[in-house]
């Protein structure tokens, strides 16, 4: 992921998100579905136009996971969204302007 400072950035992802990832980005995540999906090259879903590729982190409490974001000053979306049989979406624009979505599964 490119960023203007990947420290500071990197920093964020761990103390936000609770990233336990090592010096070399490598973690270890919990056994689970893992989603790889394509979009229109014109997607809104992505926020900016700008940004090519959206990250999607597994949670166990999407609300908890929100409140935690919302509670260290994270820009958090204020709409989440609820899709049957596949789970709750909720999103964060990080430091550096990328939006990340978070799924609990259903």
């Amino acid at each position: 992921m490119r960023a203007a400072d990947p420290v500071a950035l990197g920093s964020w992802y761990r103390e936000c998100l609770g990233l336990d990832a090592d010096e070399n980005g490598l973690w270890r995540q919990e056994a689970g579905l893992t989603v790889f999906a394509t979009f229109e090259s014109e997607t809104d879903y992505f926020g900016s136009r700008a940004q090519q590729a959206m990250i999607n982190f597994r949670v166990r409490d999407l609300d908890a996971m929100l409140a935690q974001l919302r509670a260290k000053g994270a820009d958090v979306a204020t709409e989440t969204q609820d899709m049957e049989g596949v789970g709750r979406f909720g999103w964060v624009t990080d430091p550096e302007g990328n939006r990340v979505e978070l799924w609990q599964p259903a």
